[in-house]
């Protein structure tokens, strides 16, 4: 690619991102949307997202021009979550908001991603079939999985969407990583081998938090193999 292809290239990426950024913070605005599910979320997302990206691109070129996708998906994805607005509402003002930036097709794909990548959507229906987006598709969904191994993140959503108080917010965050987050890795839910790296570690460093601050232990109750 010649310079003035890669600049322009950097440039449309940059502009995409500004303006993705900016509808998170008027869509959380709008619909309510709490700092655990909002722009700190969505940023913490997209650098997630560029570490798999960088240590999966050489083996999946294909991803060098799906990176809007990837980065529109992971700013974008909990603008439509149940828990705040209607989940078709929120996909239709998604779409019109991209509709200034992407072409349809691309503005498809984020959709498709965006709709299953939930950890509850994919229990229950499993991955769907994206053909030549699948990657793309699987970066954004680990790069939101290891966002949830913030233990603090589940504190702050107890808190500030449920009404609960810090000690109330501290036990519900205890069941969400022993029920949810630390099942992620021995459910194999991680494809990229920089993600099944990168959540052993911060499987074992929440394993350890709990137990150190919170008086939890949970290695007896979540085993993984040695290998994934």
């Amino acid at each position: 690619m010649c310079v003035c292809k890669y600049t322009h290239a950097r440039t449309h990426i940059m502009r995409l991102v500004s303006s993705a950024l900016n509808y998170v913070i008027h869509a959380s605005r709008k619909y309510g949307i709490d700092e655990s599910h909002s722009l700190g979320h969505s940023l913490a997302v997209l650098d997630n997202a560029y570490e798999i990206f960088n240590a999966t691109v050489s083996h999946h070129p294909q991803l060098n021009h799906q990176q809007d996708i990837i980065q529109c998906a992971c700013i974008l994805h909990d603008m439509c979550d149940k828990k705040y607005l209607n989940e078709e509402e929120g996909i239709r003002e998604i779409r019109k908001h991209l509709g200034e930036t992407l072409p349809s097709h691309k503005i498809d794909v984020v959709s498709a991603i965006i709709q299953s990548m939930s950890y509850s959507t994919v229990k229950a229906r499993g991955y769907p079939e994206l053909g030549v987006y699948q990657t793309a598709y699987h970066v954004v969904r680990e790069a939101d999985l290891l966002s949830a191994y913030d233990y603090n993140r589940a504190v702050m959503f107890h808190m500030l969407r449920n009404g609960k108080s810090y000690p109330e917010a501290l036990a519900d965050a205890d069941e969400v990583m022993k029920k949810r987050v630390l099942r992620y890795v021995p459910d194999r839910l991680f494809v990229t081998e920089f993600s099944k790296y990168k959540s052993r570690i911060l499987h074992y460093r929440l394993l350890e938090y709990l137990e150190k601050h919170r008086g939890r232990d949970f290695s007896k109750v979540i085993h993984i193999q040695d290998k994934q």
